[in-house]
């Protein structure tokens, strides 16, 4: 009896242990299935984590939009459109008035400084009535500001002597050169400036449309060319200077341009007192004869100044809401605007040979807008 209870003993714990194992086992399934759900979800996550990856690089490489050329709305673009029209209207007035100016009042030494003048009195008021905020300029900031105040200076003295001398439209032609005198002053001045093959290329129909106009125009004098080159080149130097002195220099460019104003009609001030008060009470005399009063012709000479200054601060208004490459298209139509408008109101002769020399010119500064900012290709080493 006692054998038979020990081998039943036996026989139940080998039956209990049979059922534990069954019971690991199935646990141990449960268990390594649970382990591989886990690590499938842990590879498509894994997966999906790489292509979020790949998709954020692919963003972060795309190139970035142009902010001056962003998807703009109706309103903006109407304000947009008004801010040109203002641009091209006031350079238009500015070119008309300041030609009849110099035509009776031909001191342009004077008028230069009225011009200036007028913009610094009213970069002053502005400041003053809290309409733009002033930039308070450091010394340091004036010394850097300097240079630009006089190649700002020499370039509208040399406009204004060439409009003197010569036709509104074949003034324009000329300066339509300034590109030419850009590439060149930036090889010399600037060291390790180098330009894409497409640009030096688009200043051939420059030089030739130029050449071509000079020609057979009616109004050319050799002191009026001389001196719209000399323009060109006064006003390309400030462009060079700027990326030579400006580095320091932190404001914007409605600040800017009133520092430039001040600093270059205080520059001018003493040379007119000097060269033209003797000439004053003939000239005005002169003007009373053509039918001014001092009273017009005062007005006359500070409008000529004030649309100067109008005319510069809506082109920077333009240039902040458009990339640099559009404004230069712009400024290229703004051109053709006043030499068209000047010989409507000037009646001046114009040959075949002048419009297709111009029309040249006109075309070459288009493709140099659009070409001046392709990269060179690197040298091999």
């Amino acid at each position: 009896r006692l054998a038979m209870a020990f081998v039943g003993l036996q026989t139940g714990v080998l039956s209990s242990r049979g059922k534990v194992s069954a019971c690991g086992a199935r646990r141990s399934i449960f268990v390594s299935a649970g382990r591989s759900v886990w690590q499938a979800e842990q590879r498509q996550a894994s997966s999906a984590e790489r292509k979020r990856s790949a998709v954020v690089r692919m963003a972060a490489s795309a190139p970035a939009g142009d902010p001056g050329e962003e998807e703009k709305t109706f309103g903006q673009r109407a304000a947009l459109l008004m801010y040109i029209l203002c641009w091209y209207g006031a350079n238009i007035m500015f070119n008309i008035v300041n030609k009849k100016l110099l035509k009776a009042f031909p001191l342009f030494t004077t008028v230069t400084m009225f011009q200036l003048g007028m913009g610094a009195v009213t970069a002053v008021v502005l400041w003053a009535t809290g309409i733009s905020k002033r930039h308070r300029a450091t010394n340091a900031e004036l010394r850097s500001i300097y240079p630009l105040a006089i190649a700002h200076l020499l370039g509208n003295i040399f406009t204004n002597l060439s409009l003197r001398q010569m036709a509104v439209s074949f003034t324009h032609t000329i300066k339509a050169a300034e590109p030419f005198f850009s590439v060149a002053l930036a090889k010399i001045f600037l060291p390790g400036s180098a330009f894409h093959p497409a640009v030096y290329a688009s200043l051939l129909p420059i030089v030739a449309g130029v050449t071509l106009a000079s020609a057979n125009e009616v109004s050319f004098n050799w002191v009026g060319f001389i001196t719209a080159m000399c323009s060109n080149v006064s006003f390309q130097s400030r462009n060079v200077l700027s990326k030579k002195c400006m580095a320091d220099v932190k404001m914007d460019n409605l600040n800017l341009f009133g520092y430039i104003s001040i600093l270059s009609c205080l520059t001018v001030m003493p040379f007119a007192l000097l060269l033209d008060a003797p000439h004053y009470a003939v000239v005005t005399s002169s003007a009373l004869d053509l039918g001014y009063t001092s009273r017009s012709l005062l007005y006359t000479l500070s409008l000529s100044g004030f649309l100067h200054f109008l005319y510069n601060q809506f082109s920077y208004v333009v240039l902040q809401r458009v990339n640099p490459v559009t404004h230069a298209v712009g400024n290229t139509m703004k051109r053709v605007a006043v030499i068209a408008s000047s010989i409507i109101v000037f009646k001046n002769e114009v040959s075949p040979l002048n419009k297709i020399g111009t029309g040249i010119a006109i075309l070459g500064v288009a493709l140099y807008s659009q070409v001046k900012r392709l990269k060179p290709a690197k040298k091999s080493t």
